[in-house]
């Protein structure tokens, strides 16, 4: 077991507690109201407007019949509407439940149904799916339309307006009365297994990872300002470009469109961002980019990374090129954020970094059973962060958390010093003749050939039904997929790695499927080799 005492490193939360208070209001006791705290294109908004805003919105929610504790669902991309909704319903004492806005109605027929929200914050770029599904949802009552594309009827009412007929001293906008335990918000699972469930988290659970990997590990600062390639949506972007920053008066930088490398590049140029949060995925994106080379990146002091693996690599040549750390991390949405990162000045290549302060973990074998450092295992974490329970889902809930403990599908080992290093999935390790193996291993010496672009491996059974590595490639370096590259690829493996892990078939593909969070997307190219 690895880490520190979780109740030592936090102080207690006081009997009354919100995060709307913890992370905004905070900023206007400090004399900060002036500071910009939001920049979209060439707008800006300071943290007096922001509070401003949620103070309205704490009281259209009050006033649309929204009661303690109960769900609000946001369909909204980046931008000044989302925070402020954000804060609005925590300050309102409400839960938020955050969904990617770029769904379709089945999705969101799904969601209404599972968090039972009667009220919703969507674009008017949702409501053509929306209203698919809306009408005949008797549980969803109001639908507040930021940017309507044309008249809007039934449940369905202009933002700006219903904002603006809430007075900015009415008493419904009044700070509700929470505590550190009392519930503020869903994150949803990934939904790689199934539905997507929706981990259940209190004021305390935010705030405190807050102050532990945001405070100490990243050491976020109010000269910071910072820009993300994950959506707000998306828990890992929520607290690094929204919570953390908030917590210490930065300036978080918002875009509503797709992030690509051009749109990085253009937001790197036009705000000059300090702290970069990336996914694998985009950093290579970015370094192969033609722009890559004539961008100036000397403003940003650190990326942090999560969500994939990151290969070796990748990081040398960042690093190499940029002369910034990639801080790579693990974090779940039943932990909230990163619980298990590498640290200023303290990288260790191919790891995930040592714990985070406040948490605590352990590598379990099939018998629950601590196993010995160097051996791969489960993952087990706990900390002041760990989620109630899966919503709607008791027996999941009991599989995965254990009082403070919560243990994961993900395997792992940890080195003599405390290094922690990811083995993938339990579920995506690959039997090869006999020897469980995981596709992580052979993708990071795969991506080390300056071929190939990405990879992703997994098994597949040859014409004696057993189970050999099967890799998609995109190609880099304006190489040719054929035999010839096939041979070479496979000696490279076997020169590098026990003789049984080669891929024996190689995929050349343009792209690799993605899913909303920016990860390669195993589970469709799982379905598409099984179809075959």
């Amino acid at each position: 077991m690895s880490g520190s005492d979780p109740h030592a490193v936090v102080a207690p939360f006081p009997e009354r507690f919100n995060l709307a208070e913890y992370y905004l209001d905070l900023n206007l006791a400090a004399g900060r109201g002036e500071k910009t705290a939001l920049i979209l294109g060439e707008r800006t908004r300071t943290y007096d407007e922001v509070a401003e805003r949620a103070r309205r919105v704490a009281g259209l929610l009050r006033r649309a019949g929204v009661r303690p504790e109960e769900r609000v669902l946001i369909l909204l991309p980046d931008g000044f509407e989302f925070a402020e909704v954000f804060f609005g319903i925590l300050r309102a004492g409400g839960v938020f439940a955050m969904v990617n806005p770029l769904l379709k109605a089945e999705d969101y027929a799904y969601y209404l149904a599972y968090s039972k929200a009667r009220v919703v914050f969507a674009h008017g770029s949702v409501l053509p799916e929306l209203e698919r599904v809306a009408a005949d949802e008797p549980l969803c009552e109001r639908v507040f339309v930021v940017e309507p594309e044309g008249e809007l009827a039934g449940k369905c009412e202009a933002y700006e307006t219903a904002l603006a007929a809430v007075a900015a001293d009415a008493p419904e906008n009044a700070l509700a009365p929470t505590g550190p335990d009392d519930l503020a918000g869903w994150l949803f699972t990934s939904g790689s297994t199934g539905k997507p469930k929706a981990c259940v988290h209190t004021h305390a659970d935010f705030a405190f990872n807050t102050e532990t990997y945001a405070k100490q590990v990243v050491q976020y600062a109010e000269s910071d300002r910072c820009v993300g390639v994950p959506k707000l949506f998306f828990g890992y972007a929520t607290g690094t470009n929204l919570m953390f920053p908030f917590r210490v008066g930065a300036t978080a930088i918002l875009f509503p469109g797709r992030s690509t490398a051009d749109e990085l590049f253009d937001q790197i140029q036009a705000h000059r961002p300090t702290l970069l949060t990336s996914v694998p995925t985009m950093i290579n994106n970015m370094l192969r980019s033609p722009r890559f080379e004539t961008t100036d990146l000397s403003c940003l002091r650190v990326c942090l990374s999560a969500g994939e693996a990151l290969p070796p690599a990748l990081y040398t040549e960042w690093k190499e090129k940029t002369g910034v750390e990639i801080l790579d991390g693990i974090g779940s949405a039943e932990m909230f954020h990163i619980y298990i990162s590498n640290w200023p000045g303290d990288v260790k290549l191919g790891s995930l970094g040592r714990i985070v302060p406040g948490y605590e973990a352990e590598i379990v074998g099939p018998d629950d059973a601590p196993v010995p450092d160097g051996e791969p295992g489960r993952l087990r974490i706990r900390g002041g962060s760990t989620a109630l329970c899966y919503w709607g889902d008791k027996q999941k809930s009991r599989e995965s958390f254990q009082g403070e403990w919560c243990t994961s599908a993900d395997i792992f080992r940890r080195d003599a010093d405390g290094y922690y290093f990811y083995e993938g999935r339990s579920d995506d390790l690959i039997k090869v003749s006999g020897i469980w193996t995981s596709p992580l291993e052979i993708e990071n010496v795969l991506l080390a050939h300056d071929a190939v672009a990405e990879v992703c491996v997994l098994g597949c059974e040859d014409a004696q039904g057993l189970v050999k590595p099967f890799a998609f490639v995109v190609l880099d370096g304006g190489r040719t997929g054929d035999d010839a590259l096939a041979g070479e690829l496979k000696a490279w493996v076997q020169s590098r790695l026990a003789p049984h892990k080669y891929p024996r078939w190689f995929e050349w593909r343009d792209s690799l499927p993605k899913n909303d969070r920016g990860k390669i997307a195993r589970k469709i190219l799982k379905e598409e080799l099984a179809s075959r």
